[in-house]
């Protein structure tokens, strides 16, 4: 058994500005995407410029955070919310969804695809591939945190989390979270990418991988004492998962579909 390892939230601080571990995550993920981005293009694996690649992360960033947050409200606390609409706007209390955060990203390609007349399919296969790392960064804040623990195990690497307000050892999930959804299926898809594949593949395969990944996880992920187990003794993450899988397997099949020539 193992003992979380009591960490600062907060990184540093500057006067009074406090600088927070997992805001810190979110500006390391967003540049692995900025820099793995720049690496592409400059290889020739994608017609966009480096500017479209800035200008695409930084509305990402407003997707994300905007998608995240309204992402949190309506799966997870809806009642709560509306009962006192202005606790929206209280990032600072935390309350992230990746599946809102996604919804506000695929809005965002959708736009600025349409915008530089392009598919959002074709725009999205270059994004996939820098997704998880940033994820991985996400999944280490909320370990950082101490949040987000898993269920109990009698694993030799189970961990007391002193944030679940007991001496259970449980399963750190947060750390299986950015293994699976951050670096292998960063690896799975950077090597499927490397090759040209049907417009929509890469963006499937980032669907498929996340959303397994995610389901399998939730197994061990503590469901959110204020949910518990939904339909079919399934978690919130996991019901949002399965469209997500899906969603990535209807298009892998229509887009090899397309790709085949005429008979």
């Amino acid at each position: 058994m193992l003992h979380y390892p009591q960490i600062d939230p907060v990184a540093f601080q500057i006067g009074p500005i406090a600088v927070h571990w997992y805001g810190l995550m979110y500006l390391i993920g967003f540049s692995l995407v900025w820099m793995f981005g720049r690496w592409r293009i400059r290889r020739g694996l994608s017609d966009l410029t480096l500017r479209d690649l800035e200008d695409l992360i930084f509305y990402s960033v407003l997707g994300v955070v905007a998608g995240g947050r309204l992402g949190y409200v309506l799966f997870y606390k809806p009642s709560e919310y509306l009962s006192d609409p202005i606790q929206v706007l209280y990032l600072w209390q935390g309350g992230m969804s990746f599946h809102g955060g996604l919804i506000g990203v695929i809005v965002v390609l959708l736009l600025f695809a349409r915008q530089r007349g392009r598919s959002m399919l074709e725009v999205g296969d270059f994004i996939a591939p820098l997704i998880p790392l940033g994820l991985a960064a996400g999944r280490l804040g909320n370990f950082i945190n101490g949040e987000l623990w898993g269920r109990p195990t009698q694993a030799p690497w189970g961990m007391v989390f002193p944030q679940a307000g007991d001496s259970i050892a449980r399963h750190p999930s947060q750390l299986y979270e950015m293994a699976l959804e951050g670096f292998v299926l960063f690896a799975v898809l950077w090597w499927f990418a490397r090759k040209p594949r049907p417009t929509g593949q890469v963006s499937a395969l980032f669907l498929i991988g996340y959303g397994a990944f995610r389901f399998m996880v939730e197994y061990t992920r503590e469901p959110d004492y204020y949910l518990g187990l939904l339909a079919g003794g399934l978690s919130m993450g996991q019901l949002l998962s399965l469209p997500m899988i899906l969603a990535g397997a209807l298009i892998f099949v229509l887009s090899a579909r397309r790709s085949r020539p005429a008979p």
